[in-house]
């Protein structure tokens, strides 16, 4: 079991940065996927970057060049850089892994979750 604890969030304006951070304890196996995800009041929850054992990354779309996904693995912790925040950023950013090679951005490929950190953006 992956027990993910998330940090880093609070409130910015438009155009600020922010860096999260989630750190993963517990039996956490050598090749294991690690993501970032968000949800806002009465919307899906969706993938927003992945990092792979092998080191590769993925983004959804939108943030694309704006975030960055990095980690640290001498300490199982994975970082989300947040630049040129835009207010539809906002949300409850969720930290997710599953063990082996990540296979997408999907809610359903991950089995472990942190219990999430706000994120504000004002306009």
């Amino acid at each position: 079991q992956v027990h993910l604890v998330e940090s880093g969030g609070g409130s910015v304006q438009a155009g600020g940065s922010l860096r999260l951070s989630c750190t993963a304890s517990g039996t956490v196996p050598s090749r294991f996927c690690m993501a970032w995800f968000r949800q806002t009041p009465g919307k899906e929850r969706e993938g927003v970057a992945s990092y792979d054992f092998d080191t590769s990354t993925r983004y959804k779309d939108s943030v694309e060049g704006r975030f960055t996904i990095s980690k640290d693995s001498a300490k199982n912790t994975v970082y989300l850089q947040m630049n040129s925040l835009k207010p539809e950023d906002g949300a409850m950013y969720y930290c997710a892994a599953d063990q082996g090679p990540c296979t997408g951005l999907a809610v359903y490929d991950y089995s472990s979750w942190g219990q999430g950190t706000q994120v504000t953006v004002s306009s």
